[in-house]
């Protein structure tokens, strides 16, 4: 008899081990009420702050509408029944308010069955265009702010396949990209091969990254081809206007003086090894009749080499200054673009050139580090970035453009150093309508926002910035209890501006403020979306590490939860690991202990409705110091995060030790699936869409520059692939059957869940069907909050497993 149970036993056991479809299944309604709560909308002002657009976000995807035709080609994934991308969410309703009366009026005359994919203002600020998203492609309709009755203005359909932007030429004329009219039929695969697909690489390196989608053949090829051809239309109030022959337009921008075109075509030969935006290119100007003024840059397939601060070896970032009429500027790397390669005092030097082009081109400025950007005011003004990924140093500039006088330094920070971060410029229309940098008549202030990161957390404000004095003065920071931020500048001289404002109980509002009246205006009323969650309490918590760094988690307490009455608390643990180069940027305080708790179907949140204490953003700073890189002790540091939060939440009295449960998205599960295997803290593990065998990933990931053969011990020690044999508790692998994410191949969760399987492991698949990298059909969501719900219930609340 004993046998024959032994035998049952592992038949019953090899029948768990095999795959099977599941029918979808639901969370209980606690979980499904959060999840499917309408959202907040959208809101949009016109630049005279007389309008105000509130956008109704859509609901999730139903699989049915995932299941819809998609081409994944050169690195994107795109429609081809509406020649836009696939899988994008829209607004499904829409009304326009008036800011001084408070009168509103729902948009109509949109067509059913669609969905806006964007709004955007007309210059005068009495109208919006919408791009809708019928069955068979994108179109325009067009309202006055004051009626809402939406026309459509043109048949033409809109080509999105590669960003589907307006640009301007005046109050009634803009330029489009438009799907080809009598371009005949879509190609048709042969399905009968005529030969091999061939690669081959003559003696160059070509490191590039696990990107996904990429081109397999010539039938790619000529699927790209069509569906991402578009046409340069015209739209003026007396019709449309064919402005190009057709091509693949990767962008087109508008002179200030609206008499040119800067306008990047793809072109062949494609690459099979890396997305459409590292093809061949030409860079051209176009006047308003569609003639090539000048062919400015033609490129071949770039592939930035692999280290720190790599860029194109070509001319780049070619634009127009905003303070000249037509006048171009670019930038050009002095050292083939690689610092490894070549050493140079003069990393970048950035030129310009005025219409007609035909002068020599003229140096604006040059810097040490990579360039970064360029705020422009005038001849006399501006403000240039540089800065290093190998350092995380960031300098910001004063320079006088193409006078060759020596810049003054304003900024000098890390990039994780939030607390010295003054914040960013505030910008306005010159004469062409374009943005510049406001300043006083001398250009000795700047008028900044800021997040306003304090060791208190984030309390944004409003300053003057002193560049001679280097003084940052204070005109308005936020108030506990509030998270308030200021979203528009009305007035810079009156201080009128506009807030978005939040707390822990309330979502964000906006108002109408005059801070030197201190007098305020509520624009919207938004209610709270999540009623079931009133009485939960959210703490920001602060700890350290064995090695005396500062973390800090978000903790969330069940309504009316009493520590004493109802004892220690299953924990669920979510947390996204992140690379710093000092001990003193990775200690600092991010985020705010106010904000309005907004549930996605990622979140961790739900669970707090079903008793259990939850933590969320959970600190898992990796550091990289006295010239090592953060991974170089990445388990190490990880294994003392995980330490401290498990120690933090124990010695609080809430949590218990005994009962905790780690989880994570994409990086997030990769650190789930080394916790599990490099420590016993936790009863289960969530990971989902994660990579967990970096050799899979061999010419870097996240941060890391360093290939597999740089640095062979970093992936193989990093990756929890090679602990599969060492997993301490219950595993939940979940990932989305078609991932887009450079790195996270499903291939990466089934190799997984086949290793852990050999090794007995507790452990569960699943793969959410037509999914990518995020999620977006409801009836998946649904089915992923139902798993990881009866996880967690099984392997961490009602712990029995012998872990």
């Amino acid at each position: 008899m004993k046998n024959i149970i032994s035998f049952l036993a592992a038949i019953f056991s090899c029948f768990l081990s095999f795959g099977q479809d599941m029918a979808y299944q639901r969370p209980p309604q606690i979980i499904e009420d959060i999840a499917l709560a309408p959202t907040t909308p959208r809101v949009s002002f016109n630049e005279n702050y007389t309008w105000m657009l509130q956008l109704q976000t859509s609901p999730y995807y139903s699989v049915g509408e995932l299941a819809q035709p998609e081409l994944r080609l050169a690195g994107t994934r795109i429609n081809p029944a509406t020649y836009s991308l696939s899988r994008q969410r829209g607004f499904l309703g829409v009304s326009i308010k008036n800011i001084k009366t408070g009168n509103e009026v729902v948009v109509s005359g949109l067509p059913e069955e669609s969905i806006i994919i964007n709004a955007i203002w007309y210059p005068d600020g009495n109208r919006v265009l919408f791009a809708c998203k019928e069955s068979n492609g994108i179109y325009l309709y067009s309202t006055l702010c004051a009626d809402g009755k939406a026309k459509k203005i043109s048949n033409r359909k809109l080509n999105a396949t590669l960003g589907g932007s307006v640009s301007w030429l005046n109050d009634t004329c803009f330029i489009i990209k438009a799907v080809p009219e009598n371009r005949g039929n879509a190609p048709i695969k042969n399905p009968i091969p005529v030969g091999s697909m061939v690669q081959e690489n003559l003696g160059k390196e070509v490191a590039a990254r696990t990107y996904q989608d990429l081109l397999k053949n010539k039938y790619d090829e000529d699927l790209f081809e069509y569906y991402f051809t578009s046409q340069l239309v015209k739209i003026t109030p007396q019709g449309e206007i064919e402005m190009s022959t057709p091509g693949i337009y990767s962008r087109i921008s508008v002179s200030p003086d609206k008499s040119l075109l800067l306008t990047t075509t793809i072109e062949k030969p494609y690459s099979y090894t890396v997305p459409y935006s590292n093809f061949p290119a030409t860079t051209s100007i176009m006047d308003m009749q569609g003639e090539i003024v000048k062919e400015i840059l033609k490129t071949p397939v770039v592939v930035p080499a692999m280290g720190y601060d790599t860029t194109s070896p070509f001319p780049r970032n070619y634009a127009w200054r905003p303070d000249k009429p037509a006048t171009l500027y670019w930038v050009e790397a002095q050292d083939n673009g690689n610092p490894r390669s070549k050493k140079v005092e003069i990393a970048d030097i950035v030129y310009q050139q005025e219409a007609p082009f035909t002068s020599p081109k003229q140096e604006v400025c040059h810097t040490s580090m990579r360039f970064r950007s360029i705020q422009w005011r005038d001849d006399n003004f501006a403000l240039l970035t540089e800065g290093s990924r190998a350092t995380r140093n960031n300098k910001t500039y004063r320079i006088k453009p193409c006078s060759g006088d020596a810049p003054q330094l304003v900024f000098d920070l890390s990039t994780d150093d939030l607390y010295g971060n003054p914040g960013i410029p505030y910008t306005v229309k010159n004469q062409y309508g374009k943005y510049v940098l406001y300043t006083d008549k001398n250009y000795s202030e700047l008028l900044m926002t800021s997040e306003g990161a304090s060791p208190e957390g984030n309390m944004p404000y409003i300053s003057r910035y002193n560049l001679n004095k280097k003084k940052n003065t204070v005109l308005w920071r936020c108030k506990a209890p509030y998270y308030e931020t200021v979203v528009a500048i009305v007035d810079p001289v009156k201080l009128q501006v506009i807030t978005a404002r939040q707390s822990q109980t309330e979502p964000v509002n906006f108002y109408l403020k005059e801070l030197k009246k201190r007098k305020e205006m509520a624009l919207t009323h938004f209610a709270n979306p999540y009623p079931m969650l009133e009485g939960v309490t959210k703490e920001k918590i602060r700890y350290k590490r064995a090695d005396g760094i500062d973390l800090t988690a978000t903790v969330y307490l069940p309504a009316g939860y009493d520590k004493e009455k109802d004892g220690r608390l299953p924990v669920l643990m979510w947390a996204y690991p992140r690379e710093y180069r000092s001990v003193k940027d990775a200690s600092q305080v991010r985020g705010s202990q106010y904000t309005f708790t907004n549930i996605n179907y990622g979140s961790p949140v739900f669970w707090v409705t079903r008793g259990y204490c939850v933590m969320e953003n959970v600190e898992m700073p990796i550091v990289g110091s006295d010239g090592k890189e953060p991974n170089d002790t990445y388990i190490e540091q990880l294994v003392m995060d995980a330490e401290a939060a498990v120690k933090v939440i124990s010695d609080m009295g809430v949590g218990d030790p005994n009962r905790i449960g780690v989880g994570g998205h994409s990086y997030g599960a990769f650190m789930t699936g080394n916790l599990l295997t490099h420590t016993k803290l936790f009863k289960a593990g969530i990971a989902r869409s994660g990579a967990y065998n970096r050799t899979l990933t061999p010419f870097g990931f996240q941060a890391e520059t360093r290939t597999y053969w740089e640095a062979p011990e970093v992936y193989n020690v990093m990756s929890p692939f090679m602990y599969a044999d060492r997993l301490s508790g219950a595993l939940l692998l979940v990932h989305g059957e078609l991932d887009n994410n450079t790195g996270t191949f499903p291939i990466q969760s089934e190799r997984f869940y086949q290793a852990l399987k050999g090794h007995k492991a507790t452990v569960r698949y699943v793969v959410l069907p037509l999914e990518s990298h995020s999620y977006s059909a409801k009836e998946n969501i649904l089915h992923l909050l139902y798993e990881e719900d009866a996880w967690l219930e099984k392997y961490v609340k009602n712990a029995e497993y012998p872990f």
